[in-house]
């Protein structure tokens, strides 16, 4: 009973920061600020964020290990693929920005590549995070 709280709490956290950032954070930063004030500011942001989505999965998984293995080995992979995230594609992702920015026509091309590829990484971490949550309707 007790493990199963936890796990939902997690899962919850872990969607809801999640589509908090997307569907709100993010969208409003870019609006209210310059592209490049704005583009620093997310910036900063992602590694708390990324923080964030590594515990909450983690603590996900952790909790749900002895009650649906499924779903726990789902939420581990969020975590793992997250701090792939952050300490792997991250790094590349803003040296090509910068680079794109100081007028390098190719590291504008593979930020463009590594950037979508953070989304639809992003965007498959929702879709399991949702999964977790909605099986414990």
């Amino acid at each position: 009973m007790i493990l199963s709280a936890v796990a939902l709490l997690a899962a919850a956290l872990l969607l809801g920061g999640m589509a908090f950032f997307a569907a709100v954070l993010a969208p409003l930063v870019f609006t209210a600020l310059p592209a490049g004030a704005a583009g620093r500011f997310v910036r900063r942001l992602f590694p708390a964020y990324y923080l964030w989505v590594i515990a909450s999965a983690a603590t996900g998984a952790l909790a749900l290990l002895p009650l649906r293995l499924p779903d726990a080995l789902g939420l581990g992979l969020v975590a793992a693929s997250t701090v792939w995230l952050r300490q792997g594609l991250m790094p590349r992702i803003n040296a090509m920005s910068d680079a794109a920015q100081n007028g390098d026509a190719g590291a504008k091309a593979g930020f463009a590549r590594a950037h979508r590829l953070s989304v639809l990484v992003n965007v498959a971490q929702m879709l399991v995070a949702l999964v977790v949550v909605l099986r414990f309707a």
